[in-house]
């Protein structure tokens, strides 16, 4: 379905990716020894989230003919204790009533990136 690769030397934390076709770079911020050339695995993480929401959201407000103008995601990701949380501020833009903002909302919680780290995944590991 997905294919990404990464690539890391000896220049710090500097890590060269390709995915979909696409070069990206990633390395850590200068408080954790990197150069900050490119956002952080996390970063990235909530990178891929955000756009699977607004995405999903576009096509499905263009499946309902509904007039979704924007869609616009923010997401903190942090800690507490022992338990990760991602929080999620979708803002929708258009002329929406409020039920289907309502159902927009619940969208958000059935895009298919969300699902995947709500419910988890097998990563196996080999030697290459």
């Amino acid at each position: 379905m997905a294919r990404a690769t990464a690539h890391i030397g000896t220049d710090d934390y500097a890590t060269q990716i390709v995915a979909g076709g696409h070069k990206l770079t990633s390395d850590e911020p200068s408080d954790n020894g990197g150069k900050n050339v490119g956002p952080a695995p996390y970063d990235l993480l909530l990178a891929s989230l955000s756009a699977c929401t607004a995405i999903t959201l576009r096509m499905y407000a263009e499946r309902k003919g509904w007039d979704l103008k924007a869609a616009d995601v923010a997401l903190h990701f942090y800690r507490v204790e022992d338990k990760e949380i991602i929080d999620r501020v979708v803002t929708l833009t258009g002329d929406l009533d409020e039920a289907q903002i309502a159902r927009l909302l619940d969208v958000c919680e059935r895009t298919p990136v969300t699902k995947t780290l709500k419910t988890g995944l097998t990563i196996n590991t080999s030697r290459g």
